[in-house]
């Protein structure tokens, strides 16, 4: 079975090109040059001697054409070979730039996502091209390292649950735990924390992927706050956390789910108790920003954020210093939930704090229902 032939180098292709394009112009040139440059002698001559001899015409014509023909040669012949050598020059340069590109794309398809292209310095195309081919490569990198992690903590997150099952069961069966109403209840317990991380999970999925359902209508903020911290109000008083609001007189309506709105303060709600100790206090806030957008403000004073963890405290299964671990009993995706309801509302989501122990405000800006005309 004959080879198959590889196709031709860039490099190969534009060297051929330029020889083309000079061989062309070479063409025509001498083309033109026989054509006119005759004609042109014999009118300048007459112009210049009215009345000349045959026989010096035609020397005249002889040594035209002679001179004529060597000039026209040794130009074309030099013009050729450094049209040739000019052509090879950028066409061997333009090849060294492209190589690397080449290169690294044949790495990062192998997956090596930490390689990067160097810009070619050839104008600004090439240098938009390398740009992007690095930018790619970035998020592709940061793709696989969400993913892996995602992974890893996705398995721990269901080990725990499925540990305790299992130790319970192997109990019962071995006739060492009796299946008595506490046992039942712990068992309840974890079979809700693998389903409610398995809705978690789902929600996030179809939330990121843009096809999180939403069933929009006037929303009224009073409403939503009142029953998002009823909703919560035995819990906190269980943990001995105070919860309070503070709601601005005469807010219009938000455009949004109400649902799903109001599973963004359930779960701003839960992070603050996690995190906020016996005796202390948490407080939304809400009120109108401008005449477009309502802010509700979720505020604790309890064991605060580091402040190189307050960009990643959206990310999943990001839990930020030691107070806010799995031992706190969140999935790690309640605040990636968050975020991706709120941007499905056209909203925003932010999070800051003074530092460790000095608490947390969790802020929702989501815009106002559109007034009619």
């Amino acid at each position: 079975m004959s080879r198959q032939r590889r196709p031709a180098g860039v490099t190969a292709r534009l060297a051929v090109a330029f020889v083309l394009v000079a061989a062309v112009a070479l063409l025509t040139a001498g083309l033109i040059g026989a054509l006119v440059a005759p004609s042109l002698f014999h009118r300048h001559l007459h112009e210049a001697l009215p009345r000349v001899p045959t026989e010096v015409i035609v020397h005249a014509d002889d040594a035209f054409a002679s001179a004529y023909g060597v000039s026209l040669g040794v130009a074309l012949l030099m013009a050729l070979m450094s049209s040739v050598a000019a052509g090879a020059y950028i066409a061997r340069r333009l090849g060294r730039s492209v190589t690397p590109l080449t290169t690294a794309a044949a790495q990062l398809a192998a997956g090596r996502y930490d390689v990067r292209a160097a810009g070619p310095s050839l104008g600004h195309e090439l240098d938009q091209v390398t740009a992007a081919f690095n930018d790619m490569a970035d998020r592709l990198q940061r793709t696989e390292t969400t993913r892996r992690r995602l992974f890893t903590d996705l398995a721990h997150e269901l080990r725990t649950p499925i540990a305790t099952l299992t130790a319970y069961l192997d109990g019962i069966e071995d006739g060492v735990t009796e299946l008595d109403d506490q046992t039942v209840a712990i068992l309840r317990v974890e079979v809700s924390r693998l389903a409610r991380l398995a809705e978690d999970m789902s929600v996030l999925s179809r939330a990121e992927e843009g096809r999180l359902s939403l069933t929009r209508g006037p929303v009224e903020p009073r409403q939503l706050v009142t029953a998002a911290t009823r909703a919560a109000a035995e819990r906190f008083a269980a943990a001995g956390v105070v919860l309070r609001s503070e709601i601005e007189p005469d807010l219009p309506p938000v455009d949004g789910d109400a649902d799903r709105l109001g599973q963004v303060l359930a779960n701003l709600l839960d992070n603050a108790l996690r995190h906020t100790a016996a005796g202390g206090a948490v407080t939304v806030e809400a009120a109108a920003v401008g005449r477009h957008a309502l802010r509700i403000r979720v505020v604790d004073n309890g064991s605060g954020i580091p402040a190189q963890d307050l960009p990643h405290v959206f990310e999943r299964f990001y839990r930020a210093g030691t107070a806010r671990d799995r031992a706190t009993g969140g999935s790690g995706i309640g605040l990636t939930i968050t975020r991706a309801i709120v941007e499905a509302h056209g909203g925003q989501v932010s999070a800051a704090s003074d530092g460790a122990g000095r608490g947390t405000r969790l802020t929702v800006v989501l815009p106002l229902a559109p007034v009619p005309a």
